[in-house]
């Protein structure tokens, strides 16, 4: 089964990707959003800041929702294929209310699954890796989130890499 790997930002072609900036209250930097047709397994997940000094640590969550957030879309060439480079293109769905990152709007979320959850400092990053056979699986026609919430404005990337 082939993985893709989709990022907080548009794909970097002649400028770098932009790093997104958290704020005091919730905020999703990155959602997936699967089809109604299947699901998906997380295999990695990671998020790193630009603070210049330790201060509290940014509350950071891998979360699945029945609630899209509102997004800034991401387009197919943003979603890309990881392991394979001819893959095909991946099933997620695209648009403002599906895949994609800096979110604008949170939804009213009633329920959640919880994938991971830590707290990073300002001035690190953190990278989870499932073993093998034990992924972290999201069902068909939900939304997968990386959340976060600082105590104060930092940037961030963070990325998810799945299997379909």
């Amino acid at each position: 089964m082939p993985l893709y790997i989709a990022a907080n930002g548009a794909m970097p072609t002649t400028a770098e990707l932009q790093p997104v900036a958290t704020t005091t209250s919730l905020k999703t930097l990155l959602q997936i959003a699967t089809p109604s047709t299947r699901g998906l397994r997380v295999v990695e997940w990671g998020i790193s800041f630009d603070g210049s000094t330790a201060a509290t640590p940014v509350r950071c969550e891998l979360i699945v929702t029945d609630v899209a957030a509102t997004v800034t879309a991401h387009v197919s060439a943003g979603v890309q294929p990881y392991t394979d480079p001819n893959a095909p293109a991946s099933l997620v769905t695209l648009g403002t209310s599906a895949t994609g990152y800096t979110a604008s709007a949170e939804g009213t979320v009633a329920a959640t699954r919880t994938g991971d959850v830590q707290q990073v400092a300002p001035t690190g990053q953190y990278v989870k890796m499932w073993p093998l056979g034990r992924e972290f699986g999201v069902g068909a026609s939900k939304w997968l989130r990386v959340r976060v919430k600082a105590a104060a404005a930092v940037n961030a990337y963070t990325y998810i890499v799945w299997e379909e």
